[in-house]
């Protein structure tokens, strides 16, 4: 039987001007994961999204002093964007920028295509240090690369476990690319530009990690945006579903010049 996928996309109960402190346990986020420690994770921001009089929680990717990346679902229907920089508590960033939803670019093929969930977000000039930086892309060389096998690392301020509020520490699970014919088992059919991670002892991501980072661990490459998990549970040992960052590589530097 082929489980039915959702995208990990939260919403607040109403528009938020400064972030929500939430109580957490630290140990228990992102599903069986560990906290990140201060400056483990420089290049991911949070980001809080208006629409309407409501609000949700994704994560992002700095690619460039002027650019974020992230998923394309969670810049459905936006007006606005709040981006939060150098927070491990999420409640404690080091600073924030508001940008208009002109600033947002999403595929031009999604949502037609689950693989192309993903947007990018033109921002101010931020200047880098050790607790803000970009983290790299894979090589216009590395198109066609897999990654299977390869050991990476995601991070976000998901939920602990399914319904529960966002918890505030960030926190992060070491997991491993698997190959789209393994992941085809659980989901059916899905395009090359999906990339999954397997997720033992249901250690995974869940509502609100939705945008975040896939980083390998070895000269780490941004390999991955978090896009889906297994829409009964996200405490499922069902793989998890990324946009696969080598399919987008062109577009990413016809809208931004970004490419290495």
């Amino acid at each position: 039987m082929q489980l039915q996928r959702r995208l990990l996309l939260p919403f607040l109960a109403a528009i938020l001007v400064a972030v929500v402190d939430v109580a957490a346990h630290p140990d228990r986020i992102i599903t069986h994961g560990y906290s990140a420690s201060i400056g483990q994770v420089p290049y991911i921001v949070g980001l809080l999204l208006q629409e309407g009089q409501l609000g949700r929680w994704c994560g992002g990717s700095i690619i460039d002093h002027k650019w974020v990346l992230t998923a394309a679902h969670c810049t459905d229907h936006i007006d606005a964007v709040t981006i939060y920089y150098g927070a491990t508590r999420r409640t404690q960033a080091l600073f924030s920028l508001i940008v208009g939803v002109e600033d947002v670019v999403q595929h031009p093929q999604w949502p037609g295509n689950i693989g192309n969930d993903i947007a990018l977000i033109r921002t101010p000039h931020v200047g880098f240090w050790s607790l803000i930086d970009k983290v790299e892309l894979p090589g216009l060389a590395q198109r066609n690369e897999r990654f299977v096998h390869s050991a990476v690392l995601t991070c976000g301020w998901g939920s602990t476990y399914d319904g529960s509020s966002l918890p505030d520490w960030l926190q992060c699970i070491d997991l491993n690319v698997i190959s789209n014919e393994e992941c085809t088992r659980s989901y059916g059919t899905l395009p090359e530009s999906v990339l999954c991670v397997g997720t033992p002892e249901g250690r995974s991501i869940c509502d609100g990690d939705s945008g975040g980072p896939l980083v390998t661990q070895q000269q780490p490459q941004l390999v991955g945006v978090t896009s889906f998990s297994d829409a009964a549970s996200c405490l499922s040992v069902a793989p998890a579903g990324f946009t696969r960052v080598t399919s987008h590589l062109d577009w990413i530097r016809r809208v931004s010049g970004v490419a290495y």
